[in-house]
Order: structure tokens, then sequence, then C-alpha cells
């Protein structure tokens, strides 16, 4: 079982480099708590339901069951790693501390940083799909650039209005679907709906293969709670915070997903909801034809932009945490002295969504996204079991050592070919990698220049160094 140990003080991570301002300490365990939340649910259970239906058949809870244990085993190892190193880079400061490989630290914050470029780009798209329709006919791609604007805007004047918005959507997302676990539950009652369908599995594929490729696709609707761990420069007490928030909301979004999924395989059938962009407006559809369509869409577009403001927000301080770990230019991690917010990670990280929004196949990138990230999953629950041998200088989370092992061997068979995920998915992710490796090459060379005529371009200890924190 793992055992929660008490942390006692340690070094202030937020202190400020290069006379750059710290990040101010704002969250609890109550706001870190409704991030995760917030987090999770929106763009995937809203708009990626109908995918997963059509994949797995009527069994659509059993996937959704499977991607929570699989991530819940991964959060474990998060939990563990946050509380000993509690700085905004997440899965790439414990890989580069783990493997002291600064290309494999590299690959994996572009991994992550991409997957949440890529699903606020999804959500921006998502936006303008069946939900936005009952609203008004508009251009979609001028609504998606507006939308991640917006979101930029936000992000910008600061984490505690950043949050404050996500306080208000995850209540208002978390509502919608409540709506429709009660559409449900007044549809059993009153004798409507195939409880049959509920082990029904698609045909064309056989009951195993069904589960598994709908599962590399649910993940895609659990992943979000690891987001958490690039605001842990943000945290009043992260040692005592984060590993509570990650299992309360975990928890929390996997019951609810499981009660919505178990709805909408009641109520709606499967072809029906595999054709749909906005399938749970089918569920209210069919379960409470009384229930005002509109109502429920302005939910939907709450709850994908609440996913949406969480990935930039965590994207930005990835990037940020990056330039503060040297890993890339300084000039990345600059914050404005105001606002107190890494005013260019946000302009960076909005424009290439802009981009992506602007010229890829977003359903193709959702799935890709999940690909990636669960192969930083797999480096994560490795890089607990290497760090252990590493001790710190206070008191931490410690999960028991099968869970990482588990988490590990679950994350690469998801990503595997053996799920039956489209070959499509690993020639983007191919591109994408390649265009990391480009990057980093870029970096090397640009950063090399000073270190091979003497030194650090700093000349400080620190730089020499990356790995090390503030002393």
């Amino acid at each position: 079982m793992a055992a929660f140990e008490v942390p006692e003080p340690g070094p202030d991570h937020t202190s400020s480099r290069g006379g750059q301002p710290a990040l101010r300490r704002v969250m609890g365990t109550r706001l870190l708590l409704l991030f995760v939340i917030g987090n999770i649910l929106g763009t995937g259970i809203y708009a990626l339901t109908g995918r997963v239906a059509g994949a797995v058949g009527g069994a659509l809870w059993v996937p959704f069951l499977i991607a929570f244990l699989v991530a819940f085993l991964t959060a474990f190892s998060y939990a563990e790693l946050v509380s000993r190193y509690p700085r905004a880079a997440g899965a790439a400061l414990y890989a580069h501390r783990a493997f002291r490989r600064p290309f494999l630290t590299f690959m994996v914050a572009f991994a992550v940083m991409c997957s949440g470029i890529t699903s606020a780009a999804s959500a921006a798209r998502a936006v303008s799909g069946d939900y936005l329709q009952q609203f008004v006919s508009v251009p979609w791609l001028l609504v998606a650039v507006g939308f991640l604007v917006v979101l930029a805007l936000v992000n910008f004047r600061g984490v505690v209005e950043s949050l404050t918005a996500n306080v208000v959507l995850t209540v208002v997302e978390l509502t919608g679907l409540l709506v429709v676990v009660g559409i449900g539950v007044g549809a059993v009652v009153r004798g409507v709906g195939e409880p049959a369908r509920l082990l029904e599995f698609n045909a064309e594929q056989g009951p195993l293969l069904a589960v598994t490729s709908a599962t590399a696709l649910a993940f895609f609707a659990l992943v979000g709670f690891e987001d958490s761990v690039n605001l842990a420069e943000e945290a009043k007490d992260p040692a005592r915070v984060f590993p509570r928030g990650l299992f309360w909301g975990l928890g929390i979004t996997g019951l609810v997903y499981l009660a919505v999924a178990l709805t909408t395989s009641l109520l709606v059938p499967t072809d029906v909801l595999a054709g749909s962009t906005g399938p749970l407006l089918e569920v209210v559809r069919a379960g409470a034809p009384a229930f005002p369509l509109i109502v429920f869409s302005a939910i939907a577009i709450c709850a994908v932009t609440n996913s949406a403001l969480m990935n930039m927000l965590m994207a930005s301080r990835l990037l940020y945490g990056m330039a503060r770990e040297r890993i890339i230019p300084g000039r990345f991690g600059l914050v404005h002295p105001r606002r107190r917010t890494p005013w260019v990670a946000i302009a960076v990280t909005t424009a290439v969504a802009v981009v992506l929004v602007s010229t890829v196949d977003i359903a193709l990138l959702g799935g890709t996204t999940s690909l990636m990230l669960l192969l930083v999953f797999a480096v994560v629950n490795l890089a607990v079991l290497v760090l252990r041998r590493e001790p710190v200088a206070h008191r931490h989370f410690r999960a028991p050592a099968v869970l990482p092992v588990l988490g590990a061997a679950t994350s690469l068979y998801l990503a595997s070919p053996l799920t039956g995920r489209p070959l499509e998915e690993y020639v983007v992710a191919a591109v994408l990698l390649a265009v990391g490796v480009g990057l980093w090459a870029l970096n090397a060379y640009v950063l090399g220049r000073p270190a091979r005529s003497g030194g650090p371009a700093d000349g400080s200890r620190e730089a020499a160094h990356p790995e090390r924190g503030p002393e």
C-alpha cells in the first residue's frame, strides 16, 4: 500500500533565475482537484465517445474502465515524482534526472508539449462542430482561431484568472455529465433503452481486438491528470497537495466516465453514436426529448473550452520549465514583470496551435497524441524505479514498486500495433518526432557554440549542470 509521508521543509524551487521573477504560489488541494477534474473531463468525453463506440460496439463502458485502470497506475508514478521534484518541467525533468540523456529529455518534453497543444487544437476544432451548430453557422476556421486567441489572453492574465475560469467551467461541464447520467437513470426507471447492448462487441473485429483498439481511443479521454505536475511551482505545498489531488481527481472522473458510458450505450444505437460529432447530444435527444438541446450544447462548449484552456496552460508552463532547466534557450522562459506569467511561452504555444488547427486533420492527431503520451507514460514509470536510488532531502510519497512496472507494461501495450491502431497514427507520430529531432539539432548547435569556447554562456555553475536546482 502506498504511504504518504509529510514532507520536511525543502528548498524553494521557485526562486528566480537570471533576474526573472518566480511564479506565484496560489494552488491548494481544492484548486488542484478542480484542475485535474476539469482537465480530464471535456473534449474527450463530449466529443470522442462516438469514436470509441464505433470501435468497441455497445460495450462502451469496457474500454473506459480499462483506460481508467491504466491511467491510475501511471498516476502513482507521477505522484511520487512530483513530490520528490516539485518543478514545472514534469515528465521531461523526471526523464532528465533518471537517464541523464539530454536528447531523451528534450524528446519527452517535446512529445508532452505537442500533446497539450494538439489536444487544445482538437478542442478548438470541436467547438465548431455539432454543438455550435445548435446556435449559429460560422466558418469553422474563424471560430477555431478566435477561440485559441481568447484562451491565450486568459492564460496571459495569470494562473489565478485561468484557474478561476477552470473552477467555473469545471462545475458547468460536470453538471452537463450529471445531466446525462440523470437522463440515463430516468430512462431506466421508465423502461427505456436496450440493456443487452451493454454486452455487445464489434462483430467485425472480435471482442479482444475491439476492446484493445477502443481502449487506445478511450485513453485519450482520460489523459490530462499529468498536466497538473507542470503547475508544481505554483502550488503552496506540492509534496502534500499533488498526490491527493491526482488520486481524488482521477477517481472522480473515472466514475463519471463509466456512468456516462453506460448511459450512452443504453440509450443510443452504436451506429448513431459513431456518426455524430456531438454524441452526448444524441443521449439527451433520445432520453429526454423535452430537454432543450441548445442548453446542453452550451454546456458542451464550456466543457471543451475548459479542456483547451487547461491544455494550453500546461503547454506554456512546460515550455517555461524547459527554458528554466536550460533544455531550450532561456528566452522561452521570460516572465512578464507585472502579470508574472510566461508570456513568450504562451505566445509560442498559441501560434503552434493555430497552425495545427488550420492545416492538420485534428481527428488523426488526436489518436497520435494518445500514442505519444502512452510512450511518455512508459518513460515516467521507468524513471520512478531508477530515481529511487537517488536520495532527496525531504520526505515524499512513495508508490508500491509493482505499480510502476505494471504502468510501463500497459502503456507500451496500448501504444503498440497489437491494439489495432491505424498505421497513419504512427506515420504522423514519426513526422512530429522528426521535427523534434530537427529542433534538438538546431538547439544543440546554437547553445553549443558558447560552451566550446570556454564553458557555459553565463559562466554559472547552474548552467553547467542543468539538472541541479537553485542552491
